[in-house]
């Protein structure tokens, strides 16, 4: 599809006409045309690297034999990786288009996948294959964040990345469980072949569906360095600050709530395994409903009130560890989460310039990776050394120097225009 804004549940036949039924009852008929193939990707891209990549950690030490010191240090490096990845995929999709990068992207991570299943017992080369595929995750993720408001006009933003984390989300529920029938009777290549495979025909849909350019796109490619414009941004870096200190406190949930679940308040595993799908059946469900009760609000105190309903919640451990309380406390962690997601995305799509829109939103993607490489080694050592209400407390705090250096950073952005017109103010 290469005009913007025709739905592709126009004529493209049954498949796209079932494709555009779906969308109706999951997202309703207030999402932009010209976004669905973004939707269509979103999907099923999120079905295949899910399908795998929730089962690399217990590949690695299971039939790798990988110790978790070599583990670890993989995932440090890929995380390292991932930052400049991000970057760089999102620059060169400014000069490029958007479309080449994310289907380089997801044609490299394919390769990748599909060599794991000769890797055997190599513990060197199987860790490396993990690490490059996981750095090149990332290249089309600025790409594909851009695209989002190359398609849409700047009022529609937020709502837009509303209704693309929805699709993500559909897909992480779904690859899991895909993955684990992959995986019946411990058969790792069968997985990694079939995961690749998957992701190949998401690279079919990519290149079919997904246009070339956007009614909003830049009219020329920049005729500037992105790094040099950025670094002199300073709104932008306070945001990519907050954006950092964010992501650690987001990444706890993932990795260091089980690790305390478990280890310190009694919960079996398996409970954790029923507890960790309400998150994302809470963004189904409600992502866009929220999103559009309080999109006409100032960004700033959205931000505000996002992190701490992401900081604080799990202080509350140390009261109750029952199931139902813990449920309520990853509810309210995810309303947070709700709110902080599409809210900054928008605000960097609105802060980034037309033409380095890539680049900036690859800069900001690539804090998530900071938060992977970072929060384990925080929060273990902490819970280490102090035990777990300690650190909780170190993340509530965290919330709350995110939240304002993010306020800040959209008060700023806003201030320095000399008279801000309706459309760029619901940009920021």
């Amino acid at each position: 599809m290469d005009e913007p804004g025709q739905p592709i549940s126009e004529g493209r036949g049954l498949p796209a006409r079932a494709f555009g039924r779906f969308v109706r009852l999951i997202w309703g008929d207030d999402v932009d045309s010209a976004l669905r193939p973004v939707l269509l990707v979103s999907v099923f891209g999120a079905l295949a690297f899910s399908s795998v990549w929730s089962f690399v950690g217990i590949w690695a030490i299971k039939a790798l034999g990988a110790s978790s010191t070599q583990l670890g240090a993989a995932f440090m490096a890929a995380s390292l990786a991932s930052v400049a990845a991000g970057y760089l995929g999102g620059a060169l999709s400014d000069r490029i288009g958007r479309k080449p990068v994310i289907l380089f992207g997801f044609g490299t991570e394919a390769l990748l996948l599909l060599s794991l299943a000769a890797v055997g017992n190599r513990v060197l080369l199987g860790l490396s294959v993990v690490a490059l595929g996981s750095a090149f995750g990332s290249v089309g993720g600025g790409a594909s964040q851009a695209m989002v408001a190359d398609l849409v006009p700047p009022e529609r933003h937020e709502r837009a990345y509303a209704s693309v984390r929805v699709a993500l989300n559909l897909g992480v529920t779904i690859g899991p469980p895909l993955g684990g029938v992959l995986l019946l009777g411990g058969h790792w290549p069968r997985l990694f072949l079939g995961s690749g495979v998957l992701l190949l025909a998401v690279i079919v849909l990519a290149a079919k569906f997904l246009p070339r350019r956007g009614a909003f796109s830049p009219e020329e490619p920049p005729q500037r360095s992105s790094f040099a414009v950025i670094r002199r941004d300073f709104p932008f870096l306070l945001f990519v600050v907050s954006g950092g200190l964010a992501y650690l406190v987001y990444v706890a949930y993932e990795t260091v709530l089980p690790i305390s679940l478990v280890s310190t308040h009694g919960l079996s595993p398996s409970a954790w395994g029923f507890l960790v799908i309400v998150n994302p059946i809470a963004v189904t469900l409600f992502q866009l409903r929220l999103t559009r009760r309080v999109e006409r609000y100032d960004p700033a105190p959205r931000l505000v009130i996002a992190m701490l309903l992401m900081g604080f919640p799990f202080l509350l451990l140390s009261f109750s560890s029952s199931i139902p309380f813990v449920a309520a406390l990853i509810f309210v962690f995810v309303i947070g989460e709700m709110l902080w997601v599409p809210t900054s995305q928008a605000i960097v799509a609105g802060l980034s310039p037309p033409d380095l829109r890539g680049a900036y939103m690859g800069a900001f993607g690539s804090t998530s990776s900071i938060g992977f490489a970072l929060t384990p080694l925080l929060g273990l050592s902490v819970r280490s050394a102090a035990g777990d209400t300690a650190m909780w407390s170190v993340f509530a705090l965290i919330s709350v120097v995110a939240a304002v250096t993010g306020a800040a950073a959209c008060r700023y952005a806003l201030g320095r225009r000399s008279a801000p017109d309706p459309a760029s103010r619901a940009r920021l």
